[in-house]
């Protein structure tokens, strides 16, 4: 009879050491208070014996770390470094697709992670108009009335947007979106088109369009325009156009340096 112990003997030696150690990891994402080793042993499937062995080992990488007196661990700063040299790559990356993009609009073009309940810049070319918007790098953005927020959204089931944002939020201005049910019509055409815009939703007087994608890590990151008002409009059909370009251009250079 096999145990959960038991495995292949293909699967033996380091490679299912790694294998238990990533699904360690995996099991601690998104737990910021940590877990108990009975905990990880549940959601992984295996012995608290051998939880505790790789447990020991990841932390003396730390890349687990205490995160109380009685035994619970969690992700440590060896994987915060390790996840920023990552998103520092991935910014590398795109800056010329940014650049070209701005470019050809003549806009400001941003590129911003999620962050919970937000996203926050990570870059920005600054557009050559006279008249033009822009935020510093490392501000953080709502998502339910912003492009780059609702473009994000669009990927989540609403019963997921629900438990992320709630079912009403604060009206900036007047033309914001302030309940789900009115967030998820719009969304719908998101779904639909692959880009979401902000009229006015976030800010008066500014509008923006965005699309989202993954990154090297699977992380969700969104590049979008933010446009005057008053010139919007007229450019509206060729900010998405270039946006959607500008994306499928990143996504298949990710696929060749993956390949």
């Amino acid at each position: 009879m096999k145990t959960r112990e038991d495995a292949p003997n293909g699967e033996r030696g380091p490679v299912q050491v790694i294998t238990r150690a990533a699904a360690i990891l995996r099991a601690l994402e998104d737990q910021p208070a940590g877990l108990s080793l009975g905990q990880i042993a549940q959601r992984v499937d295996l012995a608290r014996s051998t939880v505790q062995r790789i447990v020991a080992a990841l932390e003396a990488e730390k890349l687990l770390i205490a995160a109380s007196p009685n035994g619970r661990v969690r992700l440590g700063p060896t994987l915060l470094r390790l996840a920023a040299s990552v998103q520092s790559d991935f910014v590398s990356l795109c800056r010329p697709y940014l650049l070209r993009l701005s470019n050809e609009l003549r806009e400001t073009v941003d590129l911003a992670a999620v962050r919970r309940d937000g996203m926050v810049f990570i870059d920005q070319v600054v557009g050559s108009q006279r008249l033009r918007t822009v935020s510093a790098v490392g501000e953080t953005f709502p998502l339910y009335c912003t492009a780059n927020g609702k473009a994000y959204l669009a990927q989540l089931g609403n019963d997921a947007i629900e438990q992320l944002i709630g079912r009403s939020y604060p009206a900036r201005t007047p033309h914001t979106l302030t309940s789900l049910d009115s967030l998820v019509q719009d969304l719908r055409r998101v779904r639909r088109t692959g880009v979401a815009f902000d009229r006015e939703e976030h800010t008066v007087g500014v509008c923006a369009a965005g699309v989202v994608l993954r990154d090297t890590l699977g992380n969700y990151v969104a590049i979008s325009v933010p446009v005057p008002a008053q010139r919007f409009k007229d450019h509206e059909a060729a900010i998405a156009e270039r946006l959607l370009a500008t994306k499928h251009a990143v996504e298949s250079q990710l696929e060749a340096a993956a390949a």
